[in-house]
């Protein structure tokens, strides 16, 4: 299995610092790329990073505020000038159709590209798309304007037992037709799939920003191996924070544990924080796997147990 993990492209929030660009992030999942929130900059960035324009499969806005949605335009004309020979499916809140036409068309260039617009709305968990194993769901978040937060989700599937399969005579290519079937006939007797295998969910990745703690945020973080929620200020700042449709690294932390999450990567920090070791300290007493984010940081989304 190819890795899976997440690359940092951007941590700040509203306004970028010297360490820190506009937000964006972009997650690869075997052959998906999907990346979110393009801010500013999010083209240097990837170069920085190491990723090119033809990882991309899927764009994911959660809302139409600049630093999270302006280095759209940048990078789909990106795709055009690479010649991504893929379709890029572009999901973003339906209410902000006029702005990513502004964006989609925001200046002369040769326009080759092929972009599969998925606008979101309504409440609730809503299905957005879906590959092979993998869908893609939205809900809606708490920010004032409308806002998303997106949840890829792997299809429950079987662990094979070695012993039992062993056991019940089941070997070499017979044991794919079991799969495939649900049933297979050795010696007489009729051996099914959960005889021989256990249950094995299938991992979640979960994106959370620009948001007060809501019931679409819990929803969202629910289970999920890996989260990645906004934490733009700290406690400190709680009323500030509520009062502008944010989160404090406490409540970012409250989120994960409240939900089972099982690593929690912080990003999206305002700028009057110099040092991010406060909110690793404020985190960290409530959950215990936190990651503080810093551009161009690498985060694996942990394997399901054994």
């Amino acid at each position: 299995m190819s890795a899976r993990q997440v690359v940092f492209l951007g941590t700040a929030s509203q306004v970028p610092t010297r360490s820190r660009s506009h937000n964006a992030l972009m997650l690869l999942w075997d052959d998906l790329g999907i990346l979110f929130d393009p801010g500013e900059g999010t083209q240097r960035q990837m170069t920085l990073a190491g990723l090119s324009a033809s990882q991309i499969t899927h764009i994911a806005i959660t809302h139409f505020h600049g630093d999270h949605c302006l280095g759209l335009a940048g990078i789909i004309q990106r795709l055009s000038l690479d010649g991504v020979p893929h379709p890029v499916e572009v999901v973003y809140p339906a209410s902000g159709q006029v702005y990513f036409e502004r964006l989609r068309r925001a200046s002369i260039f040769h326009d080759r590209a092929t972009l599969v617009p998925r606008p979101v709305r309504g409440e609730g968990e809503i299905a957005v798309t879906r590959r092979d194993d993998v869908r893609l769901f939205a809900c809606p978040l708490e920010h004032g304007v409308d806002c998303y937060g997106y949840r890829l989700q792997e299809d429950d599937g079987r662990r094979m037992l070695p012993e039992r399969l062993e056991a019940a005579g089941v070997r070499g290519p017979a044991i794919g037709e079991l799969i495939r079937q649900g049933t297979i006939t050795v010696e007489g007797r009729t051996v099914s799939l959960n005889e021989v295998s256990e249950p094995k969910p299938g991992q979640s990745f979960a994106v959370v920003m620009d948001t007060r703690p809501c019931a679409g945020a819990s929803r969202l973080a629910l289970g999920a191996d890996l989260l990645v929620c906004e934490s733009t200020y700290l406690s400190s700042e709680a009323r500030e924070a509520h009062v502008y449709c944010h989160m404090t690294a406490e409540q970012a932390a409250q989120l994960a544990s409240a939900g089972g999450v099982r690593r929690l990567v912080l990003t999206h920090f305002s700028q009057r924080y110099l040092s991010l070791e406060p909110f690793a300290v404020e985190a960290s007493a409530i959950h215990d796997d936190v990651v503080v984010a810093e551009d161009l940081a690498r985060v694996a989304v942990p394997r399901r147990r054994a």
